[in-house]
């Protein structure tokens, strides 16, 4: 539900502040102002901050009176509405402890899309590349899409907002869906919002694409005959896996186990030849139709983890995967189920 008790919000037909003390049912709530409470319908209410931070600073303070003559010019400023992309927005919910200190209770999550398109997306809230939340919903041209809300306290533990867009109308001009991800680091969200106070602004955003892109152009192909007299080796199809290096159920990729001069290697260098022989194996797996692969990173400092899942999640062969206690390899290991 976007509200909850508690909330502070703003009555749009009196334009005053109160507070939810109480919901009737799931269209009406309870709203208290100055002492008095009264129902009122959950569309007749909104959040004050956000409607401050959504407000054009240039609004007049006085509204002007309107004329007949008035109407085009307000329906053609309208159509002129400046296109900016599509963002996630945050909106931190301030509250006040018993010293007196004001403190971040809980951040409102919001997708913004000031385009004129309406798209489809599918929304993953995920903590160490674990799902927690799950979404799919559609946003309309120029409107704000209330997501849910995110306790304070959870964004320590490394939070991930990934999306995957489709067009609501597809174009064969356009990328079949387009992902984007924005992860948020203790010390990065502090600064956001230390800069907020200093600015006196209620929300932060992160840009998810500023426009939806083209698909790609397919590869020019030559023909075979060409590619023979080039010196490539030209292989039948249905033998190409015969032509292949065999594949491997289980990769280790303990540094060791993949060079024996690593000691001059620097952290960066490992890493990166640890990724190139996870993605080697990958593509054997999946070029074999192997129906799975393990894969043991160990457990160290769960970078190496972090950036293989970051990997399998844009992988379409991908069924599912799991990071889970497996007595040859402890939680250093991580199996991949593969779909064909």
């Amino acid at each position: 539900m976007k509200f909850q008790v508690g909330d502070k919000v703003l009555v749009l037909h009196s334009n005053e502040e109160g507070e939810i003390v109480d919901f009737i049912n799931d269209k009406m709530a309870m709203v208290e102002v100055r002492g008095v409470r009264f129902p009122v319908y959950l569309d007749q209410i909104d959040f004050p901050y956000y409607k401050r931070f959504t407000e054009k600073k240039n609004q007049p303070t006085t509204p002007r009176k309107k004329y007949i003559d008035d109407i085009k010019k307000e329906k053609k400023s309208k159509e002129q509405r400046r296109e900016d992309g599509v963002w996630l927005n945050f909106l931190p919910v301030m509250d006040v402890d018993e010293f007196g200190d004001e403190y971040v209770e809980k951040l409102k999550v919001y997708l913004v899309n000031n385009t004129r398109i309406t798209y489809n997306f599918e929304y993953y809230l995920t903590f160490f590349g674990t799902p927690e939340f799950n979404l799919k919903s559609t946003i309309q041209p120029f409107d704000n899409f209330y997501i849910h809300d995110v306790d304070f306290g959870d964004m320590s533990d490394s939070p991930a907002f990934e999306f995957d867009f489709t067009l609501a109308t597809p174009s064969k001009q356009k990328a079949d869906h387009y992902e984007a991800t924005v992860k948020l680091r203790p010390k990065q969200l502090f600064s956001r919002i230390e800069e907020l106070r200093q600015k006196n602004e209620a929300s932060f955003s992160y840009l998810l694409f500023e426009e939806y892109p083209d698909k790609e152009p397919e590869e020019e192909r030559l023909p075979l005959d060409k590619l023979a007299n080039r010196g490539f080796k030209i292989y039948n199809a249905k033998d190409a896996r015969n032509h292949l290096e065999p594949p491997r159920s289980v990769v280790d990729l303990h540094i060791e186990k993949l060079t024996d001069d690593h000691s001059r290697m620097s952290n960066l260098e490992i890493l990166a030849l640890q990724l190139k022989t996870f993605e080697k194996y990958y593509d054997l797996a999946v070029a074999h139709m192997l129906p799975n692969l393990v894969i043991i990173h160990g457990v160290g400092t769960g970078k190496l983890r972090d950036e293989i899942h970051d990997a399998l999640k844009l992988k379409k062969e991908v069924s599912y995967f799991v990071n889970q206690y497996d007595p040859r390899y402890g939680y250093g290991a991580t199996e991949i189920f593969f779909k064909y």
